[in-house]
Order: structure tokens, then C-alpha cells, then sequence
């Protein structure tokens, strides 16, 4: 493994800047902890280039910016691994996405690995090499880093080349580069990396049991705890667990100190027009005949994914077909929305899929 260059000052990231602006490719990876936070906090930067590592000590520099125009450029394509993370905690920092992304864990799934397949089990599969996992529950924010913290971090960098190299000749035998970049692309939405906090509900599963009043006032204080959790940048079990949001929403006594208590109790005042709850929500629980249905589009799926040699869960997950299913017997929630049903999977299973749905 080559020696990582160690940068924790302003003064030596235009320096890197300039190096990063001609390779082809850069492998990325970053190192953040989240437990005790809302929002990631940021430690390390692995960056990859042309036989070098570099490790950026992200609690040391002021800012990301001397990097974000190598690391957006369209010339070199940023090489990382489950990278909706990664995206995430630099996005936060800088307020730019990364781009272009070559994301290879989602090339590995369309060229018939193990979908959600591990870095380390990754390169072990492509190139027989076994990657150590002893800092996988590190502290990265505490100093100085250990010499096996170091060659941790750079490892997660070293064989991103060599295994897009891999994926990308898989990809063409196949002719499904396509597949890759479309859902590359996906995760370079800046949407995904500021959710809208009045959409906090649609985190909190078992809302469709409830009675529109009681449901109307779940979703008021998901919304409240979630502005609470990112101004507070706490987690959100931390302010307040879901099955509290519930207790609440049912006429129970919230469990917060008075302060938090009356903040909540006049949004759900602010909230009280809408007790109704208007918004449609589809019952949770499928029907003896969308059950049916669900069975249906599953063999439909699990039929193409064998002829294709690919997980059937990158066609379209299970859950992914009960909504479908479930929204085809209620005209709502409209196909058309459907991941499996956009892009290359339209082609491939999307419209089998609309055809079985009548």
C-alpha cells in the first residue's frame, strides 16, 4: 500500500486541487460519525489518483472549497462505494454534489453480484484480495489517528480503480453500462441530501392504521421532532422515538420537560385544521386480492431477474411491488411513479409489469 499523504492545513489543499484536475478517475471515501448527531460530522476524506492516497483531515481544514471543482468535474469520474453516504456527508460540508459518480456497488448489482455487497467483500470477489475490518466501529474524530486507523482509511481508496476496472469490462460484455449510469446518476440529486422536513412522516411506518385525527396528528409532530432534531443536530430518537410520536397522537402525555412540551403542543394547535388529513394515505395492509397481485408481479420479476442473471431486488424490491399492486387496485398512487417502472428497468420488467396489472 503507497503512504498516504496526510493533509489537516488550509494552505496545502490548492496544491492537491491541482494534482486531482488531470487523472481520469478519483476514488473517493469519507469517515464520519453520526450516533450522536443529526447530521454527519465529517472526519476524514479519502481521495485516490493515480497511485497516490490522500487522507484530508476534515476537523482541521475550514473548508472543503479548494477541492469541490476537481471533485465536480465532469473530465474525472469519482469512483466510490455505497456512495449515497459518502455524497451526503461532503454535500453538508461544502454544499456540492460530487459528480460524475461511478458508484461500484451499484455496478456490481447490475452486472449479477450481491446487491448491498460490502467493500471488502467486493474486492475480495473481483480480486482475491482480503481487506482488514478492525476500525470498522472507530472513533474518527478523536487525534491523532493510529497507524492502523491510517491504512484503514486508505484501503477503502486503494482498490476503487481496480475494481471499476473490473466492473466497467462486465458492464460492456453485458451492454448494461447504461443500467450503471442511469443509476449513478440517480444518487447526484441534491434533493436527496436536503429531505424536506414537512415530509418527515413518510418515515413512520404504521401511519394508514391509524383514524385520519390521530394519523393528522402523527404527521404534526414527525414534522415538529424533525425540525427540532436538525436545529438541535440531534438524532431523532434522541428528541423523541416513534412509538412515543404514536402514544402522543393517541391523547397520551408527552414524555418532554415543559419547554419541549408547549413548543410541541402549539404545533399541534398550528396543525388542527388539518385533522381530517387529507392526504392519501394506502392502508398498510394488502387485500386476499392484492396479495395475489403482489404474488403475481414477484414471479414476474424473479422469471426476468433468472434470465438476466441479476438479484431480482434490483428490478424491483418486494415493497416496490406491493405499492404497485396495491395503488393498480386503488388507481392510486399512480404507476407511472414507480422506480421499476422509469429507465432501463421499464425495458426490462416495467412493461411486463403494467401488462399484468391490466
Amino acid at each position: 500500500m503507497p503512504d498516504a499523504i496526510w493533509i489537516d492545513r488550509d494552505e496545502q489543499l490548492p496544491a492537491l486541487a491541482r494534482q486531482l484536475e488531470t487523472p481520469a478517475w478519483i476514488g473517493v471515501d469519507t469517515e464520519f460519525l453520526r450516533e450522536r448527531t443529526f447530521f454527519p460530522k465529517l472526519c476524514l476524506l479519502q481521495l485516490a489518483a493515480e497511485g497516490q492516497i490522500w487522507c484530508v483531515d476534515t476537523l482541521r481544514i475550514s473548508s472543503l472549497d479548494p477541492l469541490m471543482p476537481a471533485l465536480t468535474a465532469a473530465a474525472a469520474r469519482k469512483l466510490i462505494h455505497a456512495a449515497r453516504q459518502d455524497l451526503e456527508a461532503v454535500y453538508l460540508s461544502a454544499k456540492r454534489v460530487m459528480t460524475p459518480v461511478f458508484d461500484t456497488q451499484i455496478a456490481a448489482g447490475c452486472v449479477g453480484l450481491k446487491p448491498q455487497m460490502g467493500y471488502a467483500e467486493l474486492v475480495k470477489t473481483l480480486l482475491d484480495v482480503t481487506v482488514p475490518k478492525g476500525q470498522t466501529r472507530t472513533d474518527w474524530s478523536k487525534r491523532p489517528l493510529t497507524r492502523e486507523q491510517l491504512e484503514y482509511a486508505a484501503d477503502d481508496v486503494l482498490y476503487l480503480g481496480e475494481i471499476a476496472a473490473h466492473l466497467d469490462l462486465r458492464l460492456r460484455e453485458l451492454k448494461r453500462e447504461h443500467w450503471a449510469r442511469e443509476d449513478c446518476l440517480a444518487v447526484e440529486d441534491k434533493h436527496l441530501y436536503e429531505p424536506d422536513p414537512a415530509q418527515a412522516w413518510v418515515r413512520l411506518r404504521g401511519l394508514a392504521q391509524l383514524a385520519p385525527a390521530t394519523r393528522a396528528r402523527a404527521k404534526a409532530i414527525a414534522v415538529w421532532r424533525e425540525k427540532l432534531a436538525r436545529a438541535r443536530d440531534l438524532p431523532r430518537a434522541w428528541i423523541l422515538a416513534d412509538a412515543a410520536i404514536f402514544s402522543i397522537a393517541d391523547g397520551g402525555p408527552p414524555p418532554l420537560n415543559d419547554s419541549l412540551a408547549a413548543s410541541l403542543l402549539q404545533a399541534l394547535e398550528q396543525a388542527s385544521n388539518d385533522v381530517q388529513d387529507r392526504e392519501p394515505i394506502q392502508d398498510a395492509r394488502p387485500t386476499l386480492e392484492q396479495k395475489a397481485l403482489i404474488d403475481r408481479l414477484g414471479k414476474i420479476v424473479d422469471s426476468r431477474a433468472l434470465e438476466l442473471q441479476i438479484s431480482a431486488e434490483v428490478l424491483a424490491p418486494r415493497g416496490e411491488l406491493k405499492a404497485l399492486a396495491m395503488g393498480a387496485s386503488t388507481r392510486t398512487n399512480l404507476p407511472r411513479e414507480s422506480h421499476a417502472l422509469t429507465g432501463w428497468r421499464r425495458e426490462e420488467i416495467g412493461t411486463r409489469l403494467l401488462e399484468a396489472m391490466g
